[in-house]
Formats: C-alpha cells, structure tokens, sequence
C-alpha cells in the first residue's frame, strides 16, 4: 500500500502556477463556484480538452476527477474538494505532467492551477488493452486467439516480456491453469478442467499454444528494445463526455478486487472481493469500509466470488465460484446464510458463478449457473433442492448468467452463442432466441421493468435488448470499436448504461436516438459489473476497478439541470 500511495507526497512543481482568488461564480459546467480550478495545456496542442484531472487530499483514501472544457479548463466545485492539500494527477493518453503538482485548497475561495504537460516517455504504460489490440499487426484470428488473454489483465504484461517462441510456450501453458480471479499478488490454480465444453485433445491444445506462442513473440521485445509497430490510441473525451464528475474510494488492501458495486436504497455501497471471502460496505460520505467473512465451504479449493445481486428485501446474494455454492446476506441481521451443491452436483470443475434472486419472492426460488458444466441451476430455498437445467448437450457454450423476469422464467445469456434461452418457471421447458448478430456472445445484463431483457454483447461489440413479451431484439454498436461490453443496465430514465471492458470506457445509451456518450474512467479498471443508482438526481453510475483496488462512482453533468445537479440528492428508490 506504501508504493501504491507513494505519488500522494506533496511536492511543489514547475507543471503548476497557484493563485488565491475570491470565490465567484463561473462559467462553469457544474454552475458552482469553484475550489480548484486551472487550464491544462502542453506546447504540442496549446489549451487541452478531454484531460481526466485527478486530486487526492494528503493521506486520503478518496478521489475526486474532473475533466477539461473545449478550452482547456478543469472545475473542481467547493462541495467536492474539502479545504487542504491536494495532489495532482491527469490521464491524457500520449502525456505526462511536465513535473509532479500539488494545490492548497482554502475555504470559500478558488485556488487557480494551470498544468503543463509533456509528451510521455512511456506511451505504452498507457495504453488500454483496446489500443493494444489495435496497434498489434497480424490477422483477425491471430488477435482473436489472444484477446482472451485482456479480460484479466494488460496485455501490456506480455508485450513488455522477452520470450521467444519457446519459452512462451511454457508461459501459455503455465497461465492456462490459472482461473480469471489469480493474479500476481494472490495467484492459485484450477483445481479441475472445465466439462461443459467437452473433452479437449491434448495435440490440439499444444497446436493452439504453439500458434499463440509464435504471435506472442512477434509482439513483445524479444527482438529488440522496441517494439516493431507503431502504437495506436484513441482520442480524448470531447463535448458532452467532459460533463462528468468521478469518485474513487480506494479499498482497504491492494488484494481487492471487486468485480461487483450495487447501491441499496439508502446508498450504502456493497461490494464483493473476485479472490478473497469477503463481503464489503462502504460508506460514500466517508469513505470507511466495513468488511464481513464470508465461510468457506470448500477449504482446499480456490477462493472468491464473482456474481452479486439483491433480492426484493435488499440482501445481497452471491455466487461462491470453486466454493461451490451460494451466499445469502441478510442486511439487517447482518447473518450470512450458504447453500452448497449436492454432493453429485459438486465436483472440483464446478464454478457458481451468478446468482438472481430477484424474484425469489414470486415462487421462494433463486435461479444460478455453473461455469463447470455449462448448466443453469435453481434453488428451493423452501427445502434446499436444486433444480438442473442443460440448454445443450455437450459440448456446448458457456452459459454465463441468468436472469429472471416477473414470474421467476429464468432468462440465460449464453456467451459461447448467438442466442438467449428461456426456462419456463412452472414446467421447465426451454425456448431459444437468436440473436440478430452471429456469434454475438451474450455475457450479463439485467431485467427491466417492463420485462426487457438488456445486455452486453460482449464478442460482437454491441449492447442489445430483448423484449420477452413480444420476441423483439434490437442492438447498438458500440461506438468505438473494441469495447466489448460486459454488462448493461437501464436507469429511470430509459437511458442505457455499459462500460468498455478493454477501453475503460463507460457507455451511456440514449436507445431513442441511438446516441452514445463515452466518459473515460480516470485509471485503468477492467470494467465488469456495472450498477446504476436510480434513487439520486441524477441517476449515478458504479463500477468497481479490478486493477486499482477501487470503487469509482460516475456522475454526469447534464446541462439543463440545476447546479444541485452535480450534487445528488437521494430520492424513493426506483426499481
């Protein structure tokens, strides 16, 4: 944690020009008067739009970004940034500051910081994994056979390495028994292959390593010290995705990975840990976190787990991955209560990834999945049995979530497909849909209201909806390409909430006009999850970063509004 706080040192720097000023009212998106504000410029482009400027108080765990206007300006409003002192950081792909930059922020006045940037000396230690990918020569097969690779880490850990064909063989090799939740400072292995896919040749598993190996290597710095094709980025927010305010909380220890953030109605954050057995509550007024054991119900198989959601009463429910079963956590006991596998269902392979709950009330059943054998599965939390559903025969796709409509018909998103399937809650029979766009992928999503089933289409770019009433798909391209959207969400509104799991970009759809608007997350987070909070005005958007141990809260700006619009007020829960 030391290493990873270290930049917070304040240090006085050339990159940064102080003023003290009377507070008065701005220009400004937010309409408030500002505690911190300055232009960002570098001698390449003069003043800079579309900079993600950051400031983190001295010691603090909380921080607060903004973004610079079409002419350069960055706005931190007085509500936001409490008196003292503040390092500075920007994210502005193919810059750096000139030199480090803090700022003293006084009551009731306005600090003026103007930032000086340079040109980066390490533009790969910036790129997303969508820039990577695009940068990387070779053919759409040869790009595809890696691209799996992201959904975990950067791509920049290999690019940076020096094997040669052969000894990337052994790396390929090695991290293909690591299950998605290891990394570096937790790492662990599977205990048991996968089976809903099938028996796997052993000769041609080597094949796929060898042709990955030898694309590997041309990529990296195994022959040379640079790399031999020219990096390709994307361009900086502009317009409207300027229009943004972002918090992040840092968690408690660097291990953190939380895969899922919900809100409940009182605003308290829930999250869940992607390799350790917690449970977490933050508070977002303070930043404090509070965080719960959650029992092992397999000691000798790896830990963690992956799908979070409520039922009607608002207790979290959680799926227990390699554990084996699932999770119920009671908010007002604060009890937690576990449900596991029969022993015949309950092998090593499993993996219970996503758990709904959501209309548990309509018949006392949570329906769930298992990453092992491909299957849906549903509790009777009445007397514990478990109901076993296979959309296919193996081999078959890797059915990787599902979700319930008003009667409890389970709804299941298939990712190795181009189709939905619906499990009828009374008679178990299965009906399948196709998808529009082939070899879509869908991964995660949620129900709405009206029964219409929104995701994200994670292998084909695109958010998509399916009306379960009338049997009607649509879809939307991501505007930028190579996004590949994990998960969606629709607010209040109707508007259409995703994130770029490669871009660390989080998509906000108006499905009336089509229209995107693209924020760019201050730091790298590996979108998962997402969660949209509809009882605040505006409605706020929740992600949490697998990379930086972090909680990031998104809050638009729409003009139009009032200035109390960038300060939202809780307001009755909207389902």
């Amino acid at each position: 944690m030391q290493a990873r706080l270290a930049w917070l040192i304040p240090v006085a720097g050339a990159a940064l020009i102080l003023l003290q000023i009377p507070s008065k009212p701005l220009r400004a998106q937010a309409q408030q008067p500002a505690a911190l504000t300055g232009v960002v410029s570098s001698s390449e482009e003069g003043p800079m739009e579309g900079v993600v400027v950051r400031a983190k108080g001295s010691g603090g765990t909380v921080t607060i970004a903004v973004v610079t206007d079409r002419e350069g300006r960055y706005r931190f409003p007085q509500a936001r940034l409490e008196p003292g002192q503040y390092s500075l950081r920007i994210r502005a792909v193919g810059y750096d500051l000139e030199s480090d930059a803090t700022a003293s922020v006084v009551a009731e006045r306005t600090t003026m910081a103007d930032l000086k940037l340079r040109r980066t000396r390490d533009l790969a230690a910036q790129l997303t994994n969508t820039e990577w990918l695009a940068s990387f020569p070779g053919t759409d097969d040869q790009k595809a056979s890696i691209r799996g690779c992201a959904h975990c880490h950067s791509l920049e850990l290999m690019t940076r390495s020096r094997h040669d064909a052969d000894e990337f063989v052994a790396v390929v090799e090695r991290m293909s028994g690591y299950p998605p939740r290891a990394f570096a400072l937790m790492p662990q292995r599977t205990p048991s292959p996968r089976i809903g896919g099938g028996p796997v040749s052993t000769e041609r598993q080597r094949e796929a390593w060898r042709r990955q190996a030898e694309y590997l290597s041309t990529l990296n710095l195994s022959g040379g010290p640079e790399w031999r094709y020219t990096f390709k980025t994307l361009p900086r927010p502009k317009g409207d995705a300027t229009h943004v305010i972002y918090t992040e909380y840092d968690l408690p220890k660097r291990t953190r990975q939380p895969h899922d953030v919900i809100v409940d109605s009182a605003g308290t954050v829930w999250y869940n840990a992607f390799r350790e057995q917690l449970l977490g509550r933050l508070d977002p007024k303070t930043g404090k976190t509070t965080e719960y054991p959650i029992p092992l119900l397999k000691p000798s198989a790896p830990t963690g787990t992956l799908g979070m959601r409520f039922d009607e009463d608002e207790n979290i429910w959680l799926g227990m991955q390699f554990q084996g079963g699932i999770a119920k956590f009671d908010r007002k006991t604060e009890k937690l209560q576990t449900w596991s596998l029969p022993k015949e269902l309950n092998g090593d392979h499993v993996q219970i990834n996503q758990v709904s709950p959501n209309r548990h009330h309509v018949d006392g059943k949570v329906w769930l999945q298992d990453a092992g054998t491909y299957t849906v599965l549903r509790l009777d939390t009445a007397d514990g049995r478990f109901d076993v559903f296979e959309p296919y025969k193996i081999p078959r796709p890797n059915v990787y979530d599902v979700v319930p409509d008003s009667k409890n018909n389970g709804y299941f998103l298939p990712l190795g497909s181009d189709e939905i399937g619906r499990i009828d809650a009374k008679t178990g029979a299965i009906t399948m849909f196709k998808t529009p766009t082939r070899a879509s992928g869908p991964r995660r999503g949620m129900m709405d209201g009206q029964d219409r089933l929104w995701f994200g289409e994670n292998r084909a770019d695109q958010i998509a909806m399916f009306d379960t009433r009338t049997g009607r798909f649509q879809e939307w391209p991501v505007p930028t390409p190579g996004a590949w959207p994990y998960d969606a969400t629709v607010d209040r509104n109707g508007e259409v909430w995703s994130g770029g799991e490669y871009n660390d970009r989080i998509l906000r759809l108006d499905p009336k006009s089509g229209k995107f608007t693209e924020y760019l997350l201050p730091a790298h987070t590996n979108v998962r999850r997402v969660f949209v909070d509809n009882a605040t005005t505006p409605v706020t958007f929740w992600v949490g970063s697998n990379h930086a141990a972090s909680i990031v809260k998104v809050e638009p700006i729409d003009y139009g509004a009032n200035a109390s619009s960038t300060l939202p007020g809780r307001r009755p829960n909207v389902p």
